[in-house]
This record gives C-alpha cells, sequence and structure tokens, in this order.
C-alpha cells in the first residue's frame, strides 16, 4: 500500500518542503524568460530559451540555480555574462514556494505560490523598465477573485458555515480588496499629479495594489501601500548613504536626491504585500479590527 501524505510526512519530513522548493525554482525559471519577454511583448512559450547570440540553451544548461553556478555565470556557446538575476529570481521563488507550504495548508499554499510568483515578475520588471504588464496585474486580478470564491481559506474562511457561503464571503473579501487597494492608491496618486504637474505614480501601481487586494483583502492591501512607502523611503536613504559614503561623495557633486526622481513603487509594494501574506496577516488584522472598533465606540 502506498503511504498517505502524513504518512510520508512523518517518515521524510523534508520530502514535501523540498518538493515546495524545487518547485519554485523551476518557476523562477519561467519568470525570467516572463521577465525579459513580456517588456518586449514577445511570447514567453515561443520560441524556446536562447542565448543572446541566438544559439538555443541546451537542458543542462538550463537547470535552474545549478547551471548558472557550474557555468560561473557565462554562456557555455559564447562565453557571454549571464545576469545574476537569472539564479536570484530562482533562489527568490523557491524559497518564497517554501515558505508558502510552511504557512499554509496545500490549496492556500498553491494560490499563495501563484500569487507571489507574479508579484516576482511584477516587480523585477518594474525595477528595470518601470513598467508592470497588464497581463500580470489583471490576471493576477482575476485569478485572485476566482480563486477565492474557490479556495475560501485565502481569505480566512475555514469551514465555519456552509461551503457555499463561505465561498461567497471570501469571494466578497477579493472584490472589497480590489477595489479598497486600487481606489486607495489612486485618491493618493490624483492629488500629487495635481500638485507636481506630473505623473507622481503609475497606472501599473495602482492595478498591482488592486491585484494585491483580490488575494489579501483590504487589510493587505492598504498595509502594502504603507509598509511599500518604508521600503521606499529605506532603500532611498540607503541609496543616498551609499553615494555619499567616505570617498565617494567627493567624485560627485551634490548628495541630495533630485527632484522628480522616479522611483519604482511595484517592488516596494510587492515586498509589502509578502510580508503581510507570509507572516503579518493575524497582527495587521487584529490591528485594524482595534481600530474599527476603537472609532465605532
Amino acid at each position: 500500500m502506498n503511504p498517505n501524505a502524513g504518512e510520508l510526512q512523518a517518515a521524510w519530513p523534508w520530502f514535501l518542503p523540498a518538493v515546495a522548493a524545487i518547485a519554485g525554482a523551476c518557476v523562477g525559471s519561467f519568470l525570467n524568460v516572463a521577465i525579459r519577454r513580456l517588456p518586449a511583448g514577445e511570447s514567453t512559450v515561443s520560441p524556446r530559451s536562447h542565448c543572446a547570440c541566438g544559439a538555443p540553451i541546451a537542458w543542462r544548461d538550463n537547470v535552474p540555480i545549478v547551471s548558472w553556478l557550474i557555468l560561473r555565470g557565462r554562456a557555455r556557446c559564447c562565453g557571454r555574462r549571464i545576469s545574476a538575476r537569472y539564479p536570484l529570481v530562482e533562489g527568490l521563488t523557491a524559497l518564497l514556494f517554501l515558505a508558502c507550504w510552511l504557512r499554509y495548508p496545500p490549496a492556500e499554499a498553491a494560490c499563495g505560490a501563484v500569487f507571489l510568483s507574479a508579484l516576482v515578475a511584477g516587480a523585477f520588471i518594474d525595477a528595470e523598465h518601470m513598467i508592470i504588464p497588464d497581463v500580470l496585474t489583471f490576471g493576477l486580478a482575476f485569478g485572485g477573485v476566482m480563486l477565492s470564491f474557490i479556495v475560501p481559506g485565502l481569505h480566512g474562511e475555514h469551514g465555519g458555515g456552509p461551503f457555499a457561503l463561505d465561498s461567497i464571503r471570501s469571494g466578497c473579501s477579493a472584490i472589497a480588496g480590489l477595489i479598497v487597494g486600487s481606489g486607495l492608491l489612486l485618491w493618493i496618486a490624483l492629488p500629487a499629479e495635481a500638485l507636481l504637474k506630473k505623473e507622481a505614480l503609475g497606472f501599473g501601481d495602482v492595478k498591482l495594489i488592486g491585484a494585491i487586494g483580490s488575494f489579501c483583502g483590504w487589510q493587505g492591501a492598504v498595509f502594502a501601500v504603507f509598509a511599500g512607502a518604508i521600503v521606499g523611503a529605506l532603500w532611498i536613504a540607503a541609496s543616498l548613504l551609499w553615494k555619499n559614503r567616505p570617498g565617494r561623495a567627493a567624485q560627485s557633486a551634490g548628495g541630495g536626491v533630485p527632484w522628480g526622481l522616479r522611483v519604482p513603487f511595484g517592488p516596494m509594494l510587492s515586498i509589502g504585500a509578502a510580508l503581510y501574506f507570509l507572516a503579518l496577516r493575524a497582527p495587521v488584522d487584529a490591528w485594524f479590527t482595534q481600530a474599527s472598533a476603537l472609532f465605532q465606540s
């Protein structure tokens, strides 16, 4: 008789987490293709993976993380340098899949894997090109709503009532998160644009926070906005410290932040959303509940 999942977990407690991490690394390899091709409007499926010189990449040179290390970051066919982004994305996605598996039951973990994979792709594309493709934001928003109806536990509905009722509550939470999240960022963006006489936030960010809300509810969307702002401020401060470190400050004129500097907000929103989804959901939701009770009293 084949052992069931519980017996397998008891015999080899590392096996299923390892499978989750390996699956994440493989998905990360696909995300690298999406990160490179989506901004150019190319298909992520065809043609097959190939080097910048045009030569197809053999399977043995396309093993996540391992191939990059064996090749020492250079293509076998022409010796071109391979960006460290490739193993970084693969390793990060592997860790996120592992964290989902350890944090949630299988169904919710699978939903989280979809969610975090899209965040990784969007964050790296935004960091490099200052855009977030609609196929990611709209696809993620639609997927979040649909998955919320199918997996009520995604929004904390764990069998407290009939499945249909739990499903409706979960789906409504996703829709509310989508509307509140995108609406909040939109109302921040519009006055800022009127004040600055230029675009303050890209509408890709507005669509992304709506998609985040569809998976995390309105509480997660609001948290992602403010956590993202904090992460962005820390990133700018660290950049200034690095720029003005002893020995370099004398080489560059001025040390302030250039007015109108464009900073991609997508990676910051993604970090805030991942923190909420993987670690801070319970305390953040509890804080919002207490705050709501305080205002109502």
